[in-house]
């Protein structure tokens, strides 16, 4: 006989326990799974009153093989008659790689506790039927709502097309992001700026304007010891082409993708020195405000990406405030003022538009080093 069960009362506690060190495992591939989700697995042997972990697995880079997959492989043939704790149900279908569900029954698990129901209309609960209906026991539910953070970018991908985005913004104690004249000013403390490099690694790609090229000439890439092959795509959005070769976003185009977004009337003799160095030029149509921001997230979502950093100056820092595209800020503020004529962090908006979106929620305030964090969810 099939069970599928979603848990609607608080979950045991070895339940809740398993699948947080699903999650955990699945937070390594964030930034490197796309365009699959960064899952968890853990598959559990119980003998008598012992119970003991016998795999864990979690989605290798370029997205697979997959989590279940990895877990059941290190269980062997301890996951007979186990329990496997996942935090999205297997998949269903034939990709590039036989169903996960398949897999599942195949080793003989007896019990599957899944977090969350699969968005992707190829799968949305077919995995969890597929289990329950060959006598697995299916509980769907424990730990949906960290899940549902740490699948966001997926789940918004499934949903509306385009990739997560999270807003990074670095305020001094007044409130602004540079010097006049936009100058850059070092505003933060190392802690805060080591912060920055780990939130690039869990993303799938970074996303700047022409003006921060221009005039920080960043290599957006992460530098934490021993995280280089973590950084993520690089993305630049220059309707008129004119990012410098010479720019060290371009130099290392060949060692991480550089994506430039680009309208359809920007000079060819321009796209051809770019594709000589390495970089990926997109052409797309433009607005009266430049390139259109949520043609600009649907051919990222096309491309795969699931999860977008966008670290840029005000002006496309507000441009995704204004189109309603901020699922997640990361708000620092550091501990020195710059003064009435530095450079507002939001152009033309005051940071209100941020603290107080309708749309946005705080999640609170913490130090991080001499400096403060603040995080910001949509409602």
């Amino acid at each position: 006989m099939s069970s599928l069960v979603p848990v609607a009362n608080a979950p045991g506690a070895e339940d809740a326990r398993f699948m947080a060190l699903a999650l955990e495992l699945g937070r390594r591939g964030l930034g490197r799974s796309w365009p699959n989700p960064a899952v968890g697995a853990v598959v559990v042997a119980t003998a008598g009153n012992h119970t003991q972990i016998v795999g864990r697995g979690w989605t290798q880079p370029g997205g697979r093989p997959h989590a279940e997959t990895e877990a059941l492989r290190r269980a062997g043939q301890f996951a007979r008659g186990g329990t496997l704790y996942v935090t999205l149900e297997p998949c269903s279908h034939h990709g590039k790689t036989p169903p996960c569900a398949d897999t599942v029954i195949a080793a003989g698990i007896s019990r599957v506790v899944s977090a969350l129901v699969d968005p992707n209309p190829s799968v949305a609960g077919a995995g969890h039927w597929r289990m329950a209906e060959r006598g697995i026991v299916v509980d769907v539910g424990v730990g949906a709502d960290e899940a549902r953070r740490a699948h966001a970018g997926h789940i918004r991908r499934m949903r509306d097309g385009r990739p997560h985005v999270t807003l990074k913004l670095a305020v001094s104690a007044d409130g602004k992001a540079g010097l006049a004249g936009h100058r850059p000013a070092m505003i933060t403390g190392e802690a805060a700026r080591e912060r920055v490099q780990l939130m690039r690694a869990m993303n799938d790609a970074v996303l700047t304007g022409i003006g921060t090229v221009h005039a920080d000439d960043p290599k957006l890439n992460c530098r934490l010891n021993g995280m280089i092959n973590r950084s993520p795509v690089r993305v630049v959005l220059d309707s008129g082409l004119k990012l410098p070769v010479s720019s060290q976003l371009a130099m290392m185009a060949r060692k991480i993708p550089l994506w430039v977004i680009t309208s359809v009337t920007a000079p060819a003799m321009a796209e051809q020195a770019l594709r000589a160095s390495g970089v990926e030029v997109m052409r797309i149509r433009t607005g009266e405000d430049g390139l259109d921001l949520r043609v600009v997230m649907q051919l990222l979502g096309d491309r795969g990406i699931t999860r977008v950093m966008v670290e840029a100056g005000p002006r496309v820092s507000a441009a995704f405030l204004r189109a309603d595209l901020v699922d997640e800020a990361v708000l620092f503020r550091g501990s020195d003022k710059i003064g009435a004529d530095g450079l507002d962090a939001l152009n033309g908006m005051p940071l209100t538009a941020l603290t107080r979106s309708p749309s946005l929620k705080s999640l609170g305030v913490e130090p991080i080093g001499a400096d403060q964090v603040e995080l910001f969810e949509r409602v």
